[in-house]
């Protein structure tokens, strides 16, 4: 653990405080900053530990050779110019995850989930599954509670779930799994990392530090995951949706090594995606000696995860989907494949020059795009050259009123933005309870 230090944090946010609750215990003197205004009885509450809080738009002026760690928020770049002092003065930059990493115990086994889409619906049905056995397993990274925050509850022999992002992955460099799970990879956060190489590299940490007596979980049926994976020390396992692999499907059945666990019909998601989810979960869980009947019954139960193709509401014959979460095309194609009927679809988001060409393929039943925000001219472009019906909205809230006026009986209303929240809204979160917020207002006729 980091002791007896000077520590910039660098941007709040859940993980930047939690950092900043943990470190101030190990007599290390540390400044928080960010440049947005911050709840005013939570920086009373730091200031209390001792925490030096600043508020500014010159955080460049908080960083000089007195400095030992700067811990960075996942979203903020390798191109900030903090950054890139930091990096100038060399001082140590690692994240949350990282600075915490040290105070778990050994003997405990961690979890490590990543790819471009679906950690969080199988990081949920790992942690959920394995918690209907054992009493003494952790959510926690991208989804839940940032580690710094219930690193200190661990103990030995316990189980730490995580759901890692490749923001967070780019600052860790002494954190290691015991078993390593890379769902899939697609072009993303291209804006972020620069280019999709940069992308696959940060991916790949995932398997930092492994030894073949660490375990990686691939996807068989996803080339980039294969190749990423190749030269890898990792003892390797598969899932597959085509092929026989640890885990797979056959007979409309889910299996794992050539034993039936369950008869998909009984599970509640539907869907490939959904499919290769449960798959990948399914061997996870399997290392620690699930049983079939637990993860049967639980399937059968599982209603999915908000904001990822969540059902908010039928309104006269409507069905209104949340997938807030959707901030790339990759996932909005996940979305589009998993209906049949008429689609209205809400897009719009942060502008990070990412083409749309991608969805053109899986328009079919889209009869309107309504498009919102920082990104809605392109949409709009992308609309007409696909000369699919396009309104343009400046906020959600209104394009979400407007999707249920050019709404017909039995058409789907589906918010997938394929874009980032951040010209809004701080998160995903708080963009899908806004929309199913305005849905369940709208009255009924």
């Amino acid at each position: 653990m980091i002791k007896n230090k000077k520590i910039l944090i660098l941007g709040m946010a859940r993980s930047g405080i939690a950092a900043a609750r943990l470190l101030s215990k190990f007599d290390n003197k540390i400044i928080l900053t960010d440049s947005k205004e911050q709840n005013k009885e939570e920086i009373e509450e730091l200031s209390g530990l001792g925490i030096n809080c600043i508020i500014t738009n010159n955080q460049l002026d908080l960083l000089d050779e007195s400095i030992d760690v700067l811990v960075k928020n996942p979203g903020i770049g390798a191109n900030n110019e903090v950054v890139l002092k930091a990096k100038k003065l060399g001082i140590n930059i690692i994240n949350e995850i990282e600075a915490s990493y040290s105070l778990i115990p050994k003997s405990v086994k961690i979890i490590g989930i990543t790819g471009s889409n679906g950690k969080t619906t199988t990081t949920t049905l790992i942690y959920e599954i394995l918690k209907k056995k054992y009493n003494n397993v952790h959510l926690a990274g991208n989804i839940g509670f940032p580690l710094s925050q219930v690193v200190e509850n661990i103990k030995d022999n316990d189980i730490l779930v995580m759901e890692i992002s490749d923001h967070q992955l780019c600052d860790m460099y002494e954190f290691k799994t015991n078993i390593s799970l890379l769902l899939n990879i697609v072009p993303a956060h291209l804006d972020f990392h620069g280019s999709y190489e940069i992308y696959k590299s940060m991916k790949k940490r995932i398997f930092n530090n492994h030894t073949n007596n660490d375990l990686v979980i691939l996807n068989f049926d996803d080339k980039e995951v294969i190749n990423l994976a190749k030269d890898i020390k990792s003892n390797k396992k598969y899932f597959s949706f085509n092929e026989e692999a640890e885990s797979y499907i056959k007979n409309n059945c889910i299996y794992y090594q050539n034993q039936e666990i369950m008869n998909i019909d009984d599970i509640r998601i539907k869907g490939k995606h959904n499919y290769e989810n449960i798959l990948a979960a399914v061997t996870v869980v399997k290392q620690f000696d699930v049983e079939n009947e637990i993860i049967s019954e639980y399937l059968k139960e599982f209603k999915g995860v908000e904001h990822r193709i969540e059902f908010v509401r039928e309104i006269n014959k409507r069905l209104f989907y949340n997938d807030s979460k959707a901030t790339n095309n990759e996932a909005t194609i996940t979305a589009l494949k998993s209906f049949s009927k008429p689609i209205i679809l809400i897009m719009g988001g942060l502008d990070r020059n990412m083409p749309f060409d991608d969805l053109t393929n899986y328009l079919t039943n889209v009869k309107s795009i309504i498009s919102y925000g920082e990104t809605k001219d392109k949409l709009e472009e992308f609309a007409l050259k696909n000369k699919i019906n396009n309104i343009k909205t400046n906020t959600l809230d209104e394009a979400t009123i407007i999707a249920y006026q050019e709404s017909e009986e039995n058409d789907i209303i589906l918010l997938s933005p394929a874009c980032a929240s951040w010209d809004q809204f701080d998160n995903f979160e708080i963009r899908g309870n806004l929309f199913k917020k305005v849905v369940n207002e709208i009255k009924e006729k």
